[in-house]
């Protein structure tokens, strides 16, 4: 967090833009010391921040009583209703590529995943008949449904990607799950009001077989809350691991900007950990925050942030430590803000 608070302060010093940052703290360690994981004062602040910055802030060994892990991010994304959650997987220049194919050097695909309802619904509506089962329960609405959708054809529409026509590709289980049959069939609806953005249908373990056979060919893919979870732990892996993988988790007033990676406690205090994802999150902070405030100057210092990044590794030279290199918090950081610079 901190090196990236340098980061957006650096990218946005030449311009009219002045960020103020106010730091709170949350997650599992406050709720070891305070009993509470996402205090009340935190949730005010964060309703009347222009966006929400988020580290990463669980921990495995901390646990609520009914053995879930602590999780403020998704506690804000139902508080506010974030129910867009946009996850990009970019192949960057330079970086080692986890699939042989030449073309893995073209992945730019986004997942967008229903981050307020589906199957993580089942975390305040779960069942429990004795030792004996547990039902959790899928929850799709016709509302969370149309919002999401138009978020993930407007977000097509926008990516443009090299002359290409803009698709979206919806993700479910029809053949099997009713709720998902439901999904689809909003789906072909309200596709038919973007007559031009191309669409297409994926079984959700079809398209696990798509982002590894072929992901270059893919744009948008709009899915489950659940579906989306672990697909993005997929596409993730495609580009390089957690390190590389920013997100964004949008709603109608609030937006939470966050890597996707966890707190990785097994090398907490030894400077390893990747900062790329959460400087790609930053970015993708200032991109919203153009447009949430009308401000170009915002969408021009998320360029220059993003094609920063790009160029400090794009010599191949800047290994992380998780992909067997020697780059660190540290070195990363600086190679970046050396681009930024120059």
């Amino acid at each position: 967090m901190a090196p990236c608070l340098t980061l957006l302060e650096t990218v946005t010093a030449a311009t009219d833009v002045r960020l103020q940052f106010a730091s709170y703290e949350a997650g599992a360690e406050n709720y070891l010391e305070t009993g509470v994981a996402l205090p009340d004062d935190v949730l005010r602040a964060a309703a009347s921040a222009d966006a929400i910055l988020l580290g990463a802030m669980g921990h495995p060994d901390i646990r609520y009583p009914n053995g879930t892990e602590i999780v403020p991010q998704i506690d804000l994304r139902d508080h506010f209703q974030l129910f867009a959650g946009i996850r990009p997987i970019r192949a960057i220049p330079g970086v080692r590529q986890t699939l042989a194919d030449p073309r893995a050097r073209d992945i730019d695909l986004v997942i967008v995943r229903e981050s307020t309802e589906g199957l993580f619904a089942a975390r305040s509506e779960s069942q429990r008949e004795g030792i004996a089962a547990v039902l959790d329960t899928m929850r799709i609405t016709r509302a969370g449904c149309e919002r999401l959708f138009e978020a993930s054809f407007e977000l097509a529409r926008r990516r443009g990607r090299n002359g290409r026509a803009p698709r979206v590709t919806c993700v479910d289980k029809a053949n099997v799950l009713p709720s998902m049959a439901f999904f689809r069939e909003i789906f072909t609806a309200f596709a038919s009001r973007y007559p031009d953005v191309a669409t297409d249908y994926l079984y959700v373990d079809a398209a696990a077989l798509r982002l590894v056979r072929a992901p270059w060919d893919l744009d948008v893919l709009v899915t489950e809350n659940m579906f989306g979870d672990i697909l993005s732990d997929l596409g993730a892996g495609l580009i390089g691991g957690m390190g590389m993988a920013p997100s964004a988790d949008i709603g109608a007033a609030q937006a939470v900007f966050q890597p996707c990676h966890g707190t990785a406690p097994d090398i907490a205090g030894r400077g390893l950990a990747n900062p790329t994802a959460m400087f790609l999150s930053g970015a993708m902070m200032l991109d919203w925050l153009g447009d949430r405030r009308q401000v170009p100057e915002c969408h021009e210092a998320a360029t220059r942030l993003t094609r920063a990044i790009d160029r400090a590794f794009a010599d191949g030279t800047l290994v992380p430590a998780e992909h067997g290199g020697k780059a660190g918090t540290a070195a990363i950081t600086e190679r970046v803000r050396l681009e930024l610079s120059s």
